[in-house]
């Protein structure tokens, strides 16, 4: 009988007061496309650096088509045996080529210098094998992260990689990049590699996966044929507790919040902007679609003052300010943005949960002598831990220790405690398990059913769907088309998103 191609058996490992994984098991065949799922604290991460030797279980054993896996392994063993993790940030060199990002440290030489020529045919190999329409010259500086990804599956082959671990691949991919991994990650499974995929987006798993294996609390839960299984009897299993939908009370938009026109700006970075105008009403959700590049992050921060110079008009309440200057400025007059990467631009990982929360808030708690008051910044902050259920052993936790959804809900909480007239908010749930994904949606929901104008970036469409009344689609830093939710549909929104049709946007008066 052929042994799996990857079995795990009994790990554990513990860190200081947790124990991230119980006598865990997984098994992994050749050419098997196999999903881990769990919460965010689940012990998948753990595992994942067990088997990639990024960390040394305390127990078990890891075996490798048969053959155990010595635990005093280097990264670079594993690798070197065809275990290869691509982790959701990327491992790439930006300012080298795709041909030499897929090589770096084993470039083809002769006579002592690198063979250019057949380092660049290779390259094309291995992109051609993946189905990938890509120069090898290309810098990856200037890819898209959709094209950044393929370039680590690619480097993964250069590897002769017999397992590829994709961690949350397409966290960052809208709609055509997802079916483009799903494409390639199918394409691996055809010849013969087998893949742990760890996703929060179960469609993707009963879309492309063969198997399933269910983490919790940092046990085994159950392992199962994906078509022999529910959506819902997933989640169940995942969270072990009932997940209450996010509900929202029927209610008319008020006036408009937020309205901006004109606004363009050129490619300098990212996507150039070309004239756009939208707005959002006080308790409307608006939701801002299109594919990566479209623009929306770009359009979020012009609007924000975070990116400039940038040309266009911004009403709020009545006033013509022009559009920010600055950061600051728009949290003065009611405008804040929790960003897209909130470990990049959103938290400040080494400090507290309190620091995090309280920190743009603090005028509001300045004394006499300008001392703080620590009593009143404590009361809101355990007032807003309490009311968004956010998880953390105290306020004095550093927020990178918690998971992702609950670092989002304390985004979510720093904003609200400025207590905006609109809230911008750059993909909500990415990275985050469905348990609170539905915390973080019902949260959106209280904010518009309060008057808070609410614009929500996605590239989600089921969320998008789901949470908004308007949706307005960018192509190409351009208007593609507006639809209300109740005329919404995937089909239709992917049409306006890549430039295939278009729904007229009512202009905003």
């Amino acid at each position: 009988m052929t042994p799996p191609l990857l079995k795990v058996h009994g790990l554990t490992k513990r860190f200081p007061g947790v124990l991230a994984l119980d006598d865990v098991r997984l098994e992994v065949a050749a050419g098997e496309v196999h999903a881990l799922l769990g919460e965010n604290g689940a012990g998948k991460s753990t595992l994942l650096r067990a088997i990639a030797a990024a960390l040394k279980p305390d127990a078990g054993e890891i075996l490798l088509a048969g053959e155990r896996l010595d635990p005093r392994d280097a990264p670079a063993d594993r690798q070197a045996r065809g275990v290869v993790t691509i982790y959701q940030e990327f491992n790439l060199v930006p300012a080298l080529t795709v041909a030499e990002n897929l090589y770096l440290g084993r470039e083809p030489r002769r006579g002592g210098f690198i063979d250019w020529r057949r380092l660049n045919a290779d390259a094309a190999a291995v992109l051609q094998r993946l189905g990938v329409d890509l120069a090898p010259t290309a810098l990856v500086g200037g890819l898209s992260v959709a094209l950044q990804q393929m370039v680590e599956i690619a480097r993964a082959l250069t590897l002769d990689a017999r397992l590829i671990i994709m961690d949350e691949p397409t966290a960052a991919l809208s709609g055509r990049e997802v079916e483009v991994l799903h494409r390639t990650v199918l394409a691996l499974k055809a010849s013969g590699v087998g893949v742990i995929y760890v996703t929060h987006r179960l469609a993707e798993v009963k879309a492309i996966c063969d198997r399933y294996t269910v983490f919790r609390d940092g046990r085994y839960i159950q392992t199962g044929a994906v078509a022999d299984v529910k959506v819902a009897d997933l989640v169940a299993a995942m969270v072990g507790r009932d997940i209450a939908p996010a509900k929202r009370a029927p209610r008319a938009p008020g006036d408009w919040a937020l309205r901006v026109s004109g606004v363009s700006r050129s490619r300098r970075r990212g996507a150039g902007l070309h004239d756009l105008a939208l707005g959002v009403r006080a308790g409307e959700v608006l939701g801002l679609a299109g594919l990566v590049g479209a623009g929306r992050t770009e359009l979020a921060r012009a609007v924000f003052g975070a990116d400039g110079p940038v040309e266009g008009v911004l009403w709020m309440g009545g006033d013509r300010p022009g559009l920010f200057r600055s950061p600051a400025e728009a949290m003065a007059a009611g405008l804040t943005l929790a960003p897209e990467d909130r470990k990049a631009d959103g938290c400040f990982m080494p400090h507290s949960v309190r620091w995090n929360l309280s920190l743009p808030s603090l005028d509001r708690f300045r004394g006499f002598g300008g001392f703080i008051d620590d009593r009143g910044e404590a009361a809101m902050v355990d007032d807003f831990m309490k009311r968004l259920r956010i998880r953390a052993p105290s306020d004095a936790t550093p927020i990178g220790a918690l998971s992702g959804g609950n670092q989002q809900k304390v985004l979510l909480a720093r904003c609200m405690a400025l207590r905006p007239k609109v809230l911008i908010v750059d993909e909500p749930t990415r990275g985050v398990d469905v348990g609170a994904k539905a915390e973080v949606h019902q949260i959106l929901f209280d904010l518009a059913d309060a008057g808070v104008g609410v614009i929500v970036i996605s590239s989600d469409m089921p969320e998008l769907l789901e949470v908004s009344d308007r949706i307005v689609v960018l192509h190409e830093g351009r208007l593609g088309g507006e639809v209300a939710r109740s005329d919404a549909t995937e089909a239709r929104l992917m049409q306006m998103m890549t430039g295939q049709s278009s729904t007229p946007v009512p202009a905003v008066h």
